[in-house]
């Protein structure tokens, strides 16, 4: 074999060195190629209790589990040569208009997971042109939020309180702030019981130990936010320094019933969305009591354990409410694929919280923003895969349980 010395013109385009980026997190969020790198980085920069919190599931945390085996467990039936040249993810739900079959769901206690908190989630979710919902247990309050992210497209989330006057108050103070559709949450009568945050000790506000100050030591960014921001609290009201189980089963009804939806659709002028429907015979019922939308949702695994798991249980429900009924589902989502999925098994929308909130711990605004850039990418490669250009195109046949 004949050697020669390589010349430099030929190196000269193999050899490229990307600038180094000043901005580090910015650099750091986009090495991380999906949802679940992005968890890693979460986990590295954000304190044992808070990432627990996000994390973890109810009891054994085997409903957390099986919401990811049933996404694992699809296998997608492609259609070929097709013109996919140009992909539509757009959609409507809840009289809502929506850039993606995705928004951001109700998380509590957000700005522990990051200073920026429901703020830096909304502005996320406005520049990506989908719905974003505020918890009753944010750290932002309604007010704040549409003041500060005026051109995002709210929804508020209701946990019904044992006091009615007080949730009154709250859905009066959605509707005169703009919030688009109400999300009342049905799965929580009592709390689950969420080990991992027990064994943390975590309370709200939170409180410091030499083991929370030890394991936050080394995580000086989330500590630097932590003590030179407003102090952390429930938004919305005000509590006392309690477990968070402690304060689900203070202010939560456990007599709630089909009834109160009555009530609350009487008390709400918007769209109204019942979310934590886990089988068919309660959608058919919510619908007929005035919701405009369900959520088919285990509380992505943290109430109770060993629930349906809502993919699963997606065809039977669609089947019994029809094919105009709006249908939410969330629990167990990590990626694009994961949202066609559930589109072509009966869905019309979707909702993301652990993956969205793993975004959020590693880097704010901006890491929400990569984990929204992450699934657009990942939907359309999958639909153009599949030989589809619009959501109204997936049907059932595109996907089967393996």
């Amino acid at each position: 074999m004949k050697r020669r010395i390589p010349q430099y013109s030929e190196l000269r385009d193999l050899v490229q060195f990307k600038a180094f980026d000043l901005d580090r997190r910015r650099a750091r969020l986009a090495k991380a190629t999906n949802v679940w790198e992005l968890r890693d980085i979460a986990k590295r920069r954000i304190p044992t209790a808070a990432f627990d919190y996000v994390d973890g599931g109810s009891f054994g945390e085997q409903t957390l589990r099986r919401n990811r085996a049933a996404f694992d467990e699809v296998e997608f039936v492609p259609n070929v040569l097709r013109d996919v040249t140009s992909v539509d993810l757009s959609t409507k739900i809840a009289g809502t208009e929506s850039a993606m079959p995705v928004g951001i769901g109700p998380t509590g206690l957000t700005r522990l997971m990051h200073s920026e908190g429901e703020v830096g989630g909304a502005q996320a979710a406005a520049a990506f042109g989908i719905p974003f919902s505020l918890s009753t247990m944010g750290t932002a309050s309604i007010e704040e939020l549409t003041e500060t992210v005026p051109d995002a497209a709210k929804w508020f989330q209701l946990y019904l309180w044992k006091d009615r006057e007080r949730s009154q108050e709250l859905v009066s103070r959605a509707a005169a702030a703009g919030y688009g559709a109400l999300i009342v949450t049905v799965d929580t009568p009592v709390a689950g019981a969420r080990l991992r945050d027990t064994r943390n000790g975590m309370t709200m506000p939170p409180t410091l130990t030499p083991k929370t100050i030890l394991d936050a030591s080394y995580r000086p960014e989330w500590w630097f936010n932590f003590l030179t921001t407003k102090p952390l609290g429930f938004a919305n009201f005000e509590g006392e320094r309690v477990s968070l189980a402690e304060t689900v089963n203070s202010m939560f009804e456990p007599s709630l019933n089909m009834a109160d939806l009555d009530w609350l659709r009487a008390a709400w002028p918007g769209k109204l969305i019942v979310k934590g429907i886990q089988n068919p015979a309660d959608a058919v019922e919510v619908f007929a009591r005035g919701a405009d939308a369900i959520v088919v949702s285990n509380h992505g695994g943290r109430q109770l354990d060993r629930a349906p798991v809502p993919l699963r249980i997606l065809p039977a429900i669609r089947a019994a409410v029809g094919p105009e009924a709006e249908i939410i589902l969330d629990s167990g989502i990590m990626s694009g694929g994961d949202i066609v999925a559930a589109i072509a098994a009966g869905a019309d929308f979707t909702l993301i919280g652990r993956a969205y909130l793993y975004g959020l711990m590693a880097g704010g605004r901006q890491g929400a923003e990569r984990t929204l850039e992450l699934l657009r990418t990942e939907m359309t490669t999958v639909m153009q895969l599949l030989g589809v250009t619009s959501l109204a195109e997936l049907t059932p046949e595109h996907v089967r349980r393996v």
